[in-house]
This record gives structure tokens, C-alpha cells and sequence, in this order.
């Protein structure tokens, strides 16, 4: 409802502009008053004219106010100080409109969204970081669902990379197992657990004697090349480690629609395919001298390209061959192809990019993998040739938007396959695709001692310590997951213990998974995060637990009241008449409770802000925001004892709205309140 009104606002003023002063303003600032009691909106505009118009930006503002008229579901427009417009909403009909859960029409962009997040490296358990990425990806995609968009979820699996290479050099080489022996280990419980510390041994290993390289570099072109023994052996390990994953995942009602394979994107000839066309179009050279002689390479992203170079470039010629075309310097060379011929990370990106926008002519084969409780398929990539491939599959692919939730270590390969891209003379798919960029999750040295890991004097005191997967030293997910479960639990059994033991355990993972979600949330994208337990787990301040606290005390009060909530809402929505609502929300003795109603109004606006910016942050500051207003407002009104039916009733609708709009907020965060806390 904010938001609707606010576009109203803009309109109006937008309108007025182009009738008095032939003036046509695209964009039309709106801001926030710093108090309630100033209005719900204002705006600038006057003193963005001001030079223009040559006129004072109070004479404008006086004239915007007293020519535009009347705004539908608008009480008014006021000129304050130097010549800001202060709009005031008619609180009453908001309300009535709120209560009644109207939703005004909003114009979505059309075509499909793709969010690919997680991509996690099927070598080993998925780890704290990892968290991070599922869980900002995830709440995107529920962001976007709010918003009505039609959204695929990927999860990139890279099957044929070094990782994974190291993990099959680890059981062939440094545990000398045979593919019969790794199987039955693979069908054991926590088989990523083991891999994980494996991996760690491997790289202890190649540290011992530097020659043992050798064995991942005969190991990933074996993988690439397919139809071998170690192929069949890293394809044996990655899809025990991915089913371990989707595992993980689902513990924090994560799912995906689709997981895109690399060994397709180089059996199924994708690669091919944008190899032909990055050279055919200039963007790929060969390299017949210098460090990365025998490669071919691309210009790194943001480095300048000279005339010569550019008018081979839009020609269509190679520049390998283009009479005077720029040699790119070794530090601005970008290598896609290995001088051995296997492909690097950036160019099997490229490929499966073109195809997500459609720009390959070329598709995956597709069985299903994963089924979810709720009925819900996960596909993964295939061959023609695998017996389970099935062409009753969805449509995946051909999307509108893309974006790719990956950590800010990636930039420069994300900047590289948009410039790629853009290169291949798609400049339009380049501006639709939108790194979802964001910092590493760290530990606290308290965390860190709570997981079992020894520090030294220098790192307890450190604000955070870093994690190293190749080293071992890290969090798995499962066991963070687990650590917070149980710390949940120990609260929820001291204070329930009238419970059932499954429905204590219920509400534990209820509050552990919303403590984990928002901590993860809450802070802002470029933000290093320092994950700590207590911090996570504490019922005050800005956290999942004081979020869920306040839907749990919103239910009391009408569990307490004998009433159900939403069908309360419901059959008072329409029982609150205007009048009623301006008796208590008008005036200077409405402004506690009215802002109360705007804060839960402004759902969809945050939602909207959320997603131009790619930055969740703002829901959980929301969630909080509102939770705090809630529990102020619990702790100054007593509901159920008000003497005044009309006034209960209203205070009970207030109740209402406020709890089933942090619902939904929570709901977009993938956050769930138990019964009790």
C-alpha cells in the first residue's frame, strides 16, 4: 500500500509538471519525513527546479501544492521549510485498505528470471561460507516470488574442475582405493565429511613433493575427456557430495529447480559451440609467445583496447589475424584456454551463460534428480545417451534476467563473461546480468573455540578468523546447523518442558534456522561477516529470535482472547469502518499507532528496494523495525483488558495486521515462528 501510493504521488506531481511548466521528469525523488507526524512522504523537487525555473524553490513548491489537486487515498500536500512537499496520507482509508489485505496491481517486467546461487564444488561438505551465498540467493528468489516474477533456480555444479580433480587424486593416489572401494564408502552417511578432510590431506600431499602435481594435472584432463576409469570415479564422488548438498540445503527449506553440469557443457559441445563464435568474433586470440604462450586468451575485463584493435573487433575479424591489431600485454591477457587444452572456469562460464540467454542454439539433456518433500522435482543435466534422460522436462534456459550470486573473490571472472558478452555483440544480455556480489562469512575466536579449534594468543586476538577449506580449517554447514540446533534446544527445554520432546525439537530448528537466516540477512553485502553463536542465537536485539518473539506474542494475544488471528482479520476487516479508523489514527494522539500501520504497509516497498538494490539487508532491518514498534506497542496497550469494545477491537486489528505482515517479511526470509519461544 506504500508503495502504491507513493507511484500515485509521483504520478501527480510528475503530471502537474508537464501541464505548468512543460517539464518531463523521468524519475521523481521521494523521501521520508523524519517524523510521523510530518507526513508520509516528501519531496525535493522544488530545489531541483529551482536553477532551472529561475525561481525561488518555496515559490515552487507553493505552486506544485496549490495546482495539482486532488491524489485519490492523499489527505493533503504542505510546503515546509525552504521549500520541501509534505504529503499526507488519509490514514483512515490506508488502514481500511491494509486490514483488508488489498493488493493494488503492480506492472512486473516481463520474461523469466534466472538466480543461480550455491554452486558449491561437489569435492566435500558444504561449509560456513557456503551459507551465506544459498541463503542470499535463496531469499532473492523469494523476493523476486513475492514480487510475482517468474523465476528459475540453478545450481551450477562444476564436476570437472581442479577441486574435484583433487579428491579423485586423493583416493587413487594418497589412499590408493579402487572404484569399488570409494562406492561403498560413497553410500555411507556424511561421505562429504570424509572427502572433506581428504582434500585437506591432498594438498598436505602435493606440498610434500611438488611433482605430485602431476597427478591433478593428468587427473582433471582425464575428467574433461570423459570415458575413463578416473572420469567414472570423479563422476561417482561429485554426485554423492551434490545428494549431500541438496541434503544440506533442504535443512534451511532451500530448493533448486535445476543443476547444470560442466561435464555437459563440454560433452554436450557447448564450449565448442562458444569457442567457435569468440574466435569467428574477435574476442579470443592465440598466444604464440610469453608466459601463456600456447593459450588462448581474451582481454581482461576494464583494461583499454586501442583503435586498431577495436575496428578488427567490430568488423568481425579475428585479432590474430587482423592487419594492425593491438597485442593484448601479458598482465591485460585473461586465459580461457590452457596451453594443455583444457578449458578454464571462465570459458565453460561463457558457454553456459549464452545458453542461459538463449544465444548458444544448443540445450542440455535433462533427467530428474532430486525429489523434495513437497513433491517438487530438482533436474540435473544429461546426455542423450543416459537411459533416464527425459524430455517431459520443463523449459530451462531462454531467460529475460540473470543473476549470479557469487562471492566478490569472483569479480574479475564475472566482468570477464560480461565483456564477453558484450564483445560477441549481445550488449543488451551484458546489461540484464547482474552479479550478485557479496564478502566472506569469518568466524569469531569465540566461534571458533566452540567448534573445537585450537588458537593462538595472535588469533584470539583477531576480530575474526578466516577459513580454509584446503587446509581443513572451517565449519562445516551440517555441523553448524547442528551446534545451533543444540543450543536452541537447551533454551526451549528449560522453558517448555511441559512439551512433547518432538514438538520442542520442532520449535529448536524453527529458531535455529531463523537465528542462522537472519545473521546471515541482516548484514549488508560488502560486509565481512564474523559469525558467532551467542550474537546469532540472543533473543534481544537485531535478531531472527526477537523477530519470531514478536509473531509468538501477537498469537498469545489471541490464543489468550480465544480467538484464531487471521480469521479475526478477516471478519473485522470489513467491520472497521473509516470512521472508526480516523477516531483512533488521526491526529497528533494516532501518530504511536499510526506509525505502527505504516510500518507494516510498507512490505511490497521494501520487497521493491530489496530487489533494484540486490541487497537483503533491507528486509531484515524491516523485520526488526517492525518487530521493535510491535513490542512497543504490546507493552503500552493492554489489548485484552481495554474496557472499550471499539477501541479493543481496533487494538486486536492492529494486532492483526502487524503479525501477519512480519509473517510474510519473515516468511520472504525464509524464516518460520514456532508456536512458543
Amino acid at each position: 500500500m506504500y508503495q502504491y501510493l507513493e507511484s500515485r504521488v509521483s504520478q501527480s506531481v510528475r503530471d502537474f509538471l508537464r501541464r505548468a511548466y512543460q517539464l518531463e521528469i523521468a524519475t521523481l525523488v521521494v523521501e521520508q519525513p523524519p517524523k510521523i507526524e510530518f507526513g508520509e512522504y516528501a519531496l525535493p523537487i522544488a530545489f531541483e527546479l529551482a536553477r532551472k525555473l529561475r525561481k525561488a524553490p518555496r515559490k515552487i513548491a507553493e505552486e506544485i501544492v496549490a495546482g495539482i489537486g486532488a491524489v485519490p487515498g492523499i489527505a493533503g500536500f504542505e510546503v515546509a521549510g525552504a521549500g520541501y512537499i509534505n504529503v499526507r496520507v488519509n490514514r483512515a482509508e490506508a488502514a481500511g485498505a491494509l486490514a483488508a489485505d488489498q493488493t493494488p496491481p503492480v506492472q512486473q517486467p516481463a520474461g523469466k528470471v534466472l538466480v543461480e546461487h550455491s554452486s558449491i564444488n561437489p569435492n566435500k561438505a558444504a561449509h560456513i561460507g557456503h551459507l551465506r551465498n544459498a541463503i542470499l540467493g535463496d531469499t532473492f528468489v523469494r523476493l523476486l516470488h513475492f514480487a510475482g516474477r517468474d523465476v528459475d533456480v540453478q545450481n551450477y555444479i562444476d564436476n570437472t574442475g581442479v577441486q574435484v580433480a583433487d579428491v579423485v587424486v586423493g583416493f587413487m593416489h594418497v589412499e590408493k582405493k579402487s572404484r569399488a572401494e570409494i562406492e561403498a564408502l560413497a553410500s555411507a552417511p556424511h561421505f562429504d565429511f570424509y572427502c572433506w578432510d581428504l582434500y585437506a590431506r591432498v594438498s598436505r600431499w602435493y606440498e610434500e613433493d611438488k611433482q605430485n602435481l602431476a597427478a591433478r594435472a593428468a587427473a582433471l584432463h582425464a575428467i574433461e575427456a570423459g570415458n575413463n576409469e578416473t572420469a567414472k570415479i570423479a563422476e561417482l564422488i561429485s554426485i554423492a557430495v551434490l545428494r549431500r548438498h541438496l541434503e544440506t540445503m533442504e535443512r534451511l527449506d532451500i530448493e533448486y529447480d535445476f543443476l547444470p553440469r560442466e561435464s555437459e557443457i563440454l560433452r554436450l559441445h557447448f564450449w565448442d559451440a562458444a569457442f567457435g563464435k569468440l574466435k569467428e568474433a574477435g574476442v579470443l586470440t592465440f598466444e604464440n609467445e610469453g608466459k601463456n604462450k600456447g593459450c588462448w586468451i581474451m582481454r581482461r575485463a576494464g583494461t583499454a583496447k586501442t583503435g586498431a584493435a577495436e575496428s578488427a573487433g567490430k568488423s568481425g575479424e579475428s585479432a590474430e589475424t587482423a592487419e594492425g591489431a593491438e597485442k593484448i600485454s601479458e598482465d591485460d591477457q585473461k586465459v580461457i584456454v590452457r596451453s594443455n587444452g583444457t578449458v578454464g572456469y571462465v570459458g565453460k562460464d561463457i558457454a553456459y551463460h549464452m545458453w542461459k540467454f538463449g544465444l548458444l542454439g544448443r540445450d542440455f539433456s535433462y533427467r530428474k534428480f532430486f525429489r523434495y518433500p513437497n513433491a517438487h522435482e530438482c533436474w540435473i543435466s544429461t546426455t542423450p545417451s543416459d537411459p533416464e534422460a527425459d524430455s517431459e522436462h520443463p523449459h530451462f534456459g531462454d531467460v529475460a534476467e540473470i543473476y549470479n550470486v557469487i562471492d566478490a573473490r569472483q569479480s574479475e571472472a564475472q566482468n570477464t563473461v560480461i565483456e564477453a558478452l558484450r564483445e560477441l555483440g549481445h550488449g543488451e544480455a551484458a546489461d540484464r546480468y547482474t552479479h550478485f556480489s557479496y564478502e566472506m562469512v569469518a568466524l569469531t575466536p569465540r566461534c571458533a573455540a566452540e567448534m573445537g579449534y585450537e588458537l593462538s594468543e595472535e588469533e584470539k586476538a583477531r576480530p575474526w578468523i578466516e577459513v580454509s577449506g584446503r587446509k581443513g580449517f572451517g565449519v562445516k554447514a551440517d555441523d553448524l546447523i547442528d551446534t545451533l540446533i543444540a543450543s536452541a534446544r537447551k533454551e526451549v527445554d528449560s522453558r517448555h518442558p511441559e512439551l512433547s520432546d518432538a514438538e520442542r525439537a520442532s520449535i529448536a530448528t524453527q529458531i535455529a534456522i531463523g537465528a542462522l537466516r537472519y545473521f546471515m540477512l541482516k548484514f549488508t553485502k560488502p560486509s565481512v561477516i564474523a559469525f558467532d553463536f551467542k550474537d546469532a542465537l540472543s533473543f534481544e536485539g537485531e535478531t531472527g529470535p526477537y523477530a519470531q518473539y514478536a509473531v509468538v506474542r501477537a498469537t498469545n494475544i489471541f490464543r489468550k482472547g480465544g480467538l484464531d488471528a487471521d480469521k479475526f482479520l478477516s471478519d473485522s476487516a470489513g467491520g472497521l469502518s473509516a470512521d472508526d479508523l480516523a477516531k483512533y489514527l488521526d491526529g497528533e494522539s494516532g501518530n504511536g499507532l499510526w506509525e505502527l500501520w505504516m510500518a507494516a504497509a510498507k512490505t511490497s516497498y521494501v520487497v521493491a528496494q530489496c530487489i533494484a538494490t540486490t541487497e537483503s539487508a533491507y528486509l531484515a532491518k524491516h523485520a526488526f523495525q517492525l518487530a521493535q514498534l510491535f513490542n512497543a506497542f504490546y507493552h503500552q496497550h493492554p489489548i485484552l483488558a481495554e474496557p472499550d469494545e471499539a477501541r479493543k477491537k481496533f487494538l486486536l486489528a492492529t494486532a492483526a495486521v502487524v503479525r501477519r505482515e512480519l509473517m510474510r517479511v519473515l516468511a520472504v526470509m525464509g524464516i518460520t515462528a514456532p508456536p512458543v519461544m
